[in-house]
Protein backbone atom coordinates (compact mmCIF):
# COMPACT_ATOMS: atom_id res chain seq x y z
CA UNK A 1 0.00 0.00 0.00
CA UNK A 2 1.27 3.61 -0.54
CA UNK A 3 1.88 5.16 2.82
CA UNK A 4 0.01 7.62 3.59
CA UNK A 5 2.40 10.25 4.08
CA UNK A 6 5.44 10.52 1.24
CA UNK A 7 8.83 11.45 2.06
CA UNK A 8 9.43 15.24 1.52
CA UNK A 9 11.23 15.33 -1.82
CA UNK A 10 15.25 15.63 -0.76
CA UNK A 11 15.79 18.63 -3.07
CA UNK A 12 13.17 20.69 -0.41
CA UNK A 13 15.23 19.89 2.43
CA UNK A 14 18.32 22.12 1.24
CA UNK A 15 16.06 25.27 1.42
CA UNK A 16 17.02 28.04 4.17
CA UNK A 17 13.81 28.88 6.98
CA UNK A 18 13.23 32.18 4.99
CA UNK A 19 13.15 29.83 1.90
CA UNK A 20 10.32 27.57 3.78
CA UNK A 21 8.29 30.02 5.08
CA UNK A 22 8.05 31.23 1.90
CA UNK A 23 7.77 28.25 -0.32
CA UNK A 24 4.84 27.65 2.35
CA UNK A 25 3.33 30.57 1.89
CA UNK A 26 2.61 30.55 -1.55
CA UNK A 27 1.81 27.15 -1.18
CA UNK A 28 -0.99 27.88 1.04
CA UNK A 29 -2.44 30.82 -1.28
CA UNK A 30 -2.39 29.03 -4.43
CA UNK A 31 -4.56 25.60 -2.42
CA UNK A 32 -6.61 28.63 -1.11
CA UNK A 33 -6.99 31.19 -4.00
CA UNK A 34 -6.12 29.70 -7.06
CA UNK A 35 -7.35 26.13 -7.28
CA UNK A 36 -11.38 27.23 -6.93
CA UNK A 37 -10.53 29.44 -9.73
CA UNK A 38 -8.75 26.74 -12.46
CA UNK A 39 -11.57 25.43 -14.13
CA UNK A 40 -13.48 28.53 -14.66
CA UNK A 41 -11.02 30.35 -15.58
CA UNK A 42 -9.96 27.70 -18.01
CA UNK A 43 -13.07 27.40 -19.80
CA UNK A 44 -13.46 31.48 -20.08
CA UNK A 45 -9.78 31.80 -21.02
CA UNK A 46 -9.26 34.57 -18.97
CA UNK A 47 -7.72 35.74 -15.35
CA UNK A 48 -9.77 36.64 -12.30
CA UNK A 49 -9.15 40.29 -11.91
CA UNK A 50 -9.45 39.29 -8.45
CA UNK A 51 -6.59 37.11 -8.48
CA UNK A 52 -4.62 39.10 -9.84
CA UNK A 53 -5.07 41.81 -7.38
CA UNK A 54 -4.37 39.36 -5.15
CA UNK A 55 -0.99 38.21 -6.61
CA UNK A 56 0.26 41.73 -6.20
CA UNK A 57 -0.90 42.02 -3.00
CA UNK A 58 1.29 39.04 -1.92
CA UNK A 59 4.29 40.53 -3.57
CA UNK A 60 4.15 37.74 -6.04
CA UNK A 61 4.14 39.94 -9.27
CA UNK A 62 7.63 42.28 -7.82
CA UNK A 63 9.52 39.35 -6.19
CA UNK A 64 13.41 40.90 -6.66
CA UNK A 65 12.50 44.59 -7.66
CA UNK A 66 14.31 46.01 -4.61
CA UNK A 67 12.70 47.84 -1.59
CA UNK A 68 13.28 51.20 -2.82
CA UNK A 69 11.02 50.90 -5.77
CA UNK A 70 8.53 49.16 -3.86
CA UNK A 71 9.16 45.40 -4.47
CA UNK A 72 10.01 42.41 -2.29
CA UNK A 73 13.88 42.50 -2.53
CA UNK A 74 13.99 38.45 -3.07
CA UNK A 75 16.13 36.45 -4.79
CA UNK A 76 15.52 34.72 -8.40
CA UNK A 77 15.46 30.79 -6.67
CA UNK A 78 12.28 32.67 -4.52
CA UNK A 79 10.55 33.53 -7.69
CA UNK A 80 11.25 29.94 -8.98
CA UNK A 81 9.86 28.53 -6.05
CA UNK A 82 7.02 30.93 -6.55
CA UNK A 83 6.37 29.54 -10.34
CA UNK A 84 6.70 25.79 -9.03
CA UNK A 85 4.02 26.05 -6.33
CA UNK A 86 1.75 27.83 -8.45
CA UNK A 87 1.86 25.96 -11.24
CA UNK A 88 1.29 22.85 -8.81
CA UNK A 89 -2.37 24.55 -9.16
CA UNK A 90 -2.54 26.19 -12.00
CA UNK A 91 0.34 26.71 -15.10
CA UNK A 92 -1.60 29.17 -16.48
CA UNK A 93 -0.80 31.50 -13.50
CA UNK A 94 2.31 30.39 -13.27
CA UNK A 95 3.38 31.67 -16.50
CA UNK A 96 1.80 34.95 -15.45
CA UNK A 97 4.04 35.03 -12.62
CA UNK A 98 6.98 33.59 -13.98
CA UNK A 99 6.86 36.38 -17.31
CA UNK A 100 6.55 38.92 -15.19
CA UNK A 101 9.70 37.81 -12.68
CA UNK A 102 11.99 36.41 -14.51
CA UNK A 103 11.67 38.02 -17.66
CA UNK A 104 10.28 41.84 -17.26
CA UNK A 105 11.57 42.85 -13.80
CA UNK A 106 15.08 40.88 -14.71
CA UNK A 107 15.19 43.09 -17.68
CA UNK A 108 14.97 45.81 -15.92
CA UNK A 109 16.66 45.27 -12.60
CA UNK A 110 19.63 44.94 -15.20
CA UNK A 111 18.95 46.95 -18.23
CA UNK A 112 17.32 50.34 -17.81
CA UNK A 113 18.32 53.38 -16.48
CA UNK A 114 17.49 55.03 -13.57
CA UNK A 115 14.92 57.16 -14.78
CA UNK A 116 13.17 54.22 -16.12
CA UNK A 117 13.80 51.92 -13.09
CA UNK A 118 11.98 54.72 -11.31
CA UNK A 119 9.11 54.98 -13.51
CA UNK A 120 8.29 51.16 -13.99
CA UNK A 121 9.98 48.87 -11.65
CA UNK A 122 7.28 50.90 -8.75
CA UNK A 123 4.42 49.94 -11.43
CA UNK A 124 5.15 46.23 -11.35
CA UNK A 125 5.59 45.76 -8.01
CA UNK A 126 1.82 47.36 -7.12
CA UNK A 127 -0.54 46.66 -10.56
CA UNK A 128 1.55 46.54 -13.71
CA UNK A 129 1.65 43.22 -15.55
CA UNK A 130 4.74 42.82 -18.29
CA UNK A 131 5.01 41.12 -21.63
CA UNK A 132 7.88 40.15 -23.35
CA UNK A 133 7.39 40.72 -27.06
CA UNK A 134 10.18 38.82 -29.37
CA UNK A 135 8.44 36.38 -31.65
CA UNK A 136 7.22 36.64 -34.45
CA UNK A 137 5.96 34.59 -37.63
CA UNK A 138 9.39 34.00 -39.53
CA UNK A 139 11.50 34.21 -35.85
CA UNK A 140 10.82 31.95 -33.95
CA UNK A 141 13.68 29.26 -32.89
CA UNK A 142 15.43 32.19 -35.48
CA UNK A 143 14.57 34.37 -32.55
CA UNK A 144 16.39 37.37 -34.54
CA UNK A 145 15.06 36.96 -37.95
CA UNK A 146 12.95 40.01 -36.89
CA UNK A 147 11.11 42.18 -39.39
CA UNK A 148 9.27 44.31 -37.52
CA UNK A 149 11.23 47.55 -37.60
CA UNK A 150 12.40 50.66 -35.59
CA UNK A 151 13.14 53.72 -37.74
CA UNK A 152 14.66 56.79 -36.41
CA UNK A 153 13.27 59.63 -37.02
CA UNK A 154 15.08 62.59 -35.12
CA UNK A 155 14.96 61.84 -31.38
CA UNK A 156 12.39 59.93 -31.94
CA UNK A 157 11.63 55.89 -33.57
CA UNK A 158 8.88 55.08 -35.69
CA UNK A 159 7.62 50.92 -35.19
CA UNK A 160 5.45 49.12 -37.86
CA UNK A 161 5.54 45.43 -37.60
CA UNK A 162 3.88 42.69 -35.87
CA UNK A 163 4.63 40.33 -32.75
CA UNK A 164 2.62 37.06 -32.45
CA UNK A 165 2.60 34.56 -29.57
CA UNK A 166 2.59 37.28 -26.50
CA UNK A 167 2.69 35.96 -23.27
CA UNK A 168 0.61 38.20 -20.74
CA UNK A 169 -0.44 40.52 -23.68
CA UNK A 170 -4.12 41.35 -22.91
CA UNK A 171 -2.94 42.03 -18.78
CA UNK A 172 -0.03 43.73 -20.00
CA UNK A 173 0.55 47.45 -19.49
CA UNK A 174 4.28 47.21 -20.20
CA UNK A 175 5.29 45.19 -23.37
CA UNK A 176 9.74 44.94 -23.79
CA UNK A 177 9.52 44.98 -27.50
CA UNK A 178 12.45 43.81 -29.68
CA UNK A 179 12.85 45.78 -33.23
CA UNK A 180 15.92 45.99 -35.67
CA UNK A 181 16.52 49.60 -36.63
CA UNK A 182 19.22 48.02 -38.81
CA UNK A 183 18.60 45.44 -40.98
CA UNK A 184 21.83 45.21 -42.87
CA UNK A 185 23.45 44.71 -39.37
CA UNK A 186 22.44 42.04 -39.04
CA UNK A 187 21.33 40.95 -34.83
CA UNK A 188 23.77 43.70 -34.06
CA UNK A 189 20.62 45.80 -34.76
CA UNK A 190 18.14 44.38 -32.76
CA UNK A 191 17.01 46.67 -30.23
CA UNK A 192 14.41 46.60 -27.10
CA UNK A 193 11.86 49.21 -26.74
CA UNK A 194 9.63 49.62 -23.41
CA UNK A 195 6.03 50.13 -24.67
CA UNK A 196 2.98 51.11 -22.83
CA UNK A 197 -0.12 49.69 -23.51
CA UNK A 198 -1.56 52.57 -24.53
CA UNK A 199 1.12 54.17 -26.96
CA UNK A 200 -0.70 55.32 -30.08
CA UNK A 201 -0.05 53.49 -32.78
CA UNK A 202 -0.18 50.52 -30.72
CA UNK A 203 -2.61 47.92 -30.64
CA UNK A 204 -3.65 44.34 -29.46
CA UNK A 205 -4.57 41.92 -32.27
CA UNK A 206 -5.79 38.16 -32.62
CA UNK A 207 -6.14 36.38 -29.03
CA UNK A 208 -5.19 32.71 -29.44
CA UNK A 209 -8.01 30.02 -28.36
CA UNK A 210 -4.78 27.48 -27.30
CA UNK A 211 -4.76 24.01 -26.83
CA UNK A 212 -3.68 24.42 -22.90
CA UNK A 213 -2.61 27.41 -20.04
CA UNK A 214 -5.80 28.79 -21.61
CA UNK A 215 -6.16 31.40 -18.56
CA UNK A 216 -2.94 32.60 -19.93
CA UNK A 217 -3.38 35.25 -22.76
CA UNK A 218 -1.44 34.98 -26.00
CA UNK A 219 -1.80 37.75 -28.12
CA UNK A 220 -0.82 39.26 -31.09
CA UNK A 221 1.06 42.76 -31.33
CA UNK A 222 0.17 45.27 -33.62
CA UNK A 223 2.44 48.47 -34.51
CA UNK A 224 1.22 50.75 -37.21
CA UNK A 225 3.56 54.48 -37.36
CA UNK A 226 3.86 53.58 -33.35
CA UNK A 227 6.22 56.65 -32.17
CA UNK A 228 8.32 56.31 -29.50
CA UNK A 229 11.17 58.61 -27.67
CA UNK A 230 14.48 57.42 -27.54
CA UNK A 231 14.21 57.44 -23.81
CA UNK A 232 12.06 54.53 -24.51
CA UNK A 233 15.04 52.34 -25.61
CA UNK A 234 15.96 49.81 -23.14
CA UNK A 235 19.38 49.15 -22.68
CA UNK A 236 21.50 50.79 -25.94
CA UNK A 237 20.12 51.06 -29.36
CA UNK A 238 21.97 47.90 -31.00
CA UNK A 239 22.02 45.55 -27.80
CA UNK A 240 18.31 44.18 -28.04
CA UNK A 241 20.38 40.60 -28.96
CA UNK A 242 22.24 40.50 -26.00
CA UNK A 243 19.26 41.94 -23.35
CA UNK A 244 17.11 39.23 -25.18
CA UNK A 245 19.36 35.90 -24.80
CA UNK A 246 20.66 37.26 -21.29
CA UNK A 247 17.04 37.32 -19.93
CA UNK A 248 15.58 33.88 -22.31
CA UNK A 249 18.29 32.18 -20.37
CA UNK A 250 17.24 32.90 -17.25
CA UNK A 251 13.47 32.71 -18.41
CA UNK A 252 13.98 29.18 -19.20
CA UNK A 253 14.51 27.97 -15.40
CA UNK A 254 11.58 30.03 -14.80
CA UNK A 255 10.19 27.64 -17.52
CA UNK A 256 11.16 24.61 -16.20
CA UNK A 257 10.21 25.40 -12.60
CA UNK A 258 6.84 25.68 -14.12
CA UNK A 259 7.03 21.97 -15.72
CA UNK A 260 8.56 21.05 -12.36
CA UNK A 261 5.25 22.30 -10.65
CA UNK A 262 2.76 20.73 -13.01
CA UNK A 263 4.28 17.45 -12.83
CA UNK A 264 4.47 17.61 -8.87
CA UNK A 265 1.00 18.67 -9.17
CA UNK A 266 -0.36 16.07 -11.66
CA UNK A 267 1.39 13.50 -9.48
CA UNK A 268 -0.36 14.52 -6.60
CA UNK A 269 -3.79 13.81 -7.76
CA UNK A 270 -2.45 10.50 -9.04
CA UNK A 271 -1.29 9.49 -6.02
CA UNK A 272 -4.55 10.11 -4.09
CA UNK A 273 -6.33 8.83 -6.57
CA UNK A 274 -4.47 5.22 -6.33
CA UNK A 275 -5.22 5.77 -3.02
CA UNK A 276 -9.08 6.16 -2.73
CA UNK A 277 -9.94 4.28 -6.34
CA UNK A 278 -10.61 0.91 -5.83
CA UNK A 279 -10.83 -2.67 -7.96
CA UNK A 280 -11.37 -5.94 -7.26
CA UNK A 281 -11.57 -5.13 -3.94
CA UNK A 282 -8.98 -3.07 -2.89
CA UNK A 283 -6.94 0.65 -3.78
CA UNK A 284 -5.50 0.34 -6.92
CA UNK A 285 -2.47 1.80 -5.30
CA UNK A 286 -1.99 -1.97 -3.79
CA UNK A 287 -1.03 -3.40 -7.22
CA UNK A 288 2.35 -3.95 -7.76
CA UNK A 289 2.16 -2.31 -11.78
CA UNK A 290 0.24 1.01 -10.25
CA UNK A 291 3.22 1.30 -7.36
CA UNK A 292 6.15 0.98 -9.98
CA UNK A 293 4.64 3.62 -12.39
CA UNK A 294 3.82 6.04 -9.79
CA UNK A 295 7.50 5.38 -8.15
CA UNK A 296 9.15 6.33 -11.52
CA UNK A 297 7.22 9.47 -11.73
CA UNK A 298 8.56 10.43 -8.02
CA UNK A 299 11.67 10.05 -9.49
CA UNK A 300 11.65 11.75 -12.79
CA UNK A 301 10.38 14.89 -10.90
CA UNK A 302 12.99 14.91 -7.89
CA UNK A 303 15.49 14.68 -10.61
CA UNK A 304 13.93 17.78 -12.50
CA UNK A 305 14.05 19.53 -9.52
CA UNK A 306 17.54 19.38 -8.91
CA UNK A 307 18.34 20.31 -11.99
CA UNK A 308 16.15 23.43 -11.36
CA UNK A 309 17.25 24.17 -8.37
CA UNK A 310 20.38 23.62 -9.11
CA UNK A 311 20.26 26.18 -12.41
CA UNK A 312 18.68 28.69 -10.11
CA UNK A 313 21.12 28.43 -7.20
CA UNK A 314 23.84 28.99 -9.55
CA UNK A 315 22.00 31.91 -11.39
CA UNK A 316 21.71 33.98 -7.84
CA UNK A 317 25.70 33.08 -7.19
CA UNK A 318 26.34 34.88 -10.26
CA UNK A 319 28.36 31.52 -11.56
CA UNK A 320 27.87 30.11 -15.43
CA UNK A 321 24.37 28.62 -15.87
CA UNK A 322 23.57 28.21 -19.40
CA UNK A 323 24.01 24.74 -19.56
CA UNK A 324 22.39 24.01 -16.38
CA UNK A 325 19.80 26.19 -17.30
CA UNK A 326 19.22 24.84 -20.91
CA UNK A 327 19.10 20.86 -19.52
CA UNK A 328 17.02 22.86 -16.30
CA UNK A 329 13.94 23.67 -19.22
CA UNK A 330 14.45 20.76 -21.51
CA UNK A 331 14.24 17.72 -18.49
CA UNK A 332 11.57 19.24 -17.02
CA UNK A 333 9.13 19.72 -19.76
CA UNK A 334 9.79 16.05 -20.72
CA UNK A 335 8.71 15.41 -17.39
CA UNK A 336 6.06 17.46 -17.07
CA UNK A 337 4.27 15.37 -20.10
CA UNK A 338 5.34 12.40 -19.23
CA UNK A 339 4.34 12.43 -15.67
CA UNK A 340 0.56 14.28 -16.44
CA UNK A 341 0.11 11.30 -19.69
CA UNK A 342 0.65 9.24 -17.17
CA UNK A 343 -1.28 10.76 -14.51
CA UNK A 344 -4.19 10.25 -16.86
CA UNK A 345 -4.15 6.63 -17.02
CA UNK A 346 -3.74 6.50 -13.34
CA UNK A 347 -7.35 8.01 -13.28
CA UNK A 348 -8.63 5.99 -16.25
CA UNK A 349 -11.43 6.98 -17.95
CA UNK A 350 -12.03 9.81 -15.67
CA UNK A 351 -8.69 11.37 -16.27
CA UNK A 352 -9.95 11.72 -19.80
CA UNK A 353 -12.83 13.78 -18.66
CA UNK A 354 -12.53 17.91 -17.55
CA UNK A 355 -13.96 16.93 -13.96
CA UNK A 356 -11.00 15.88 -13.05
CA UNK A 357 -8.09 17.67 -13.04
CA UNK A 358 -5.36 15.52 -14.37
CA UNK A 359 -6.89 16.06 -17.97
CA UNK A 360 -5.99 20.33 -17.69
CA UNK A 361 -2.74 19.14 -16.51
CA UNK A 362 -1.90 17.16 -19.72
CA UNK A 363 -3.13 19.87 -21.94
CA UNK A 364 -0.89 22.57 -20.26
CA UNK A 365 2.12 20.04 -20.30
CA UNK A 366 2.39 20.49 -24.09
CA UNK A 367 3.85 24.08 -24.20
CA UNK A 368 6.37 23.62 -22.14
CA UNK A 369 8.59 21.41 -24.92
CA UNK A 370 7.88 24.59 -27.02
CA UNK A 371 7.88 27.82 -25.45
CA UNK A 372 11.10 30.30 -24.51
CA UNK A 373 13.23 27.83 -26.47
CA UNK A 374 12.40 24.46 -28.42
CA UNK A 375 13.70 21.11 -26.70
CA UNK A 376 15.49 20.91 -29.70
CA UNK A 377 17.14 24.54 -29.30
CA UNK A 378 17.88 23.42 -25.72
CA UNK A 379 19.71 20.27 -26.62
CA UNK A 380 21.71 22.15 -29.25
CA UNK A 381 22.64 24.68 -26.50
CA UNK A 382 23.75 21.57 -24.37
CA UNK A 383 25.43 19.95 -27.17
CA UNK A 384 27.63 23.03 -28.54
CA UNK A 385 28.37 23.49 -24.48
CA UNK A 386 30.02 20.22 -23.69
CA UNK A 387 31.46 19.59 -26.91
Amino acid sequence: MIPTNPATPAALTQLSPDERLFRDTVRQFAAAEIAPLVRSMDESQQMDPKLLRQLFSLGLMGIEIPEQFGGAAGTFFEAILAVEEISAVDPAVGVLVDVQNTLCINALIRWANEEQKQRYLPRFAVDTIGAYALSEARSGSDAFALETRATPQGDSYVLNGQKLWITNAKEAGLFIVFATIDRAAGYKGITAFLVEKDTPGFTLGKKEDKLGIRASSTCELIFRDCVLPSSQVLGEPGKGYKIAIETLNEGRIGIGAQMLGLAQGAWQHAIRWARERKQFGKPIGDFQAMQFQLAEMATDIEAARLLVYNAARLKDARQPYLKEAAMAKYFASQVAERVASLAVEVFGGSGFVKDFPVEKFYRDAKIGKIYEGTSFMQLATIAKLIL
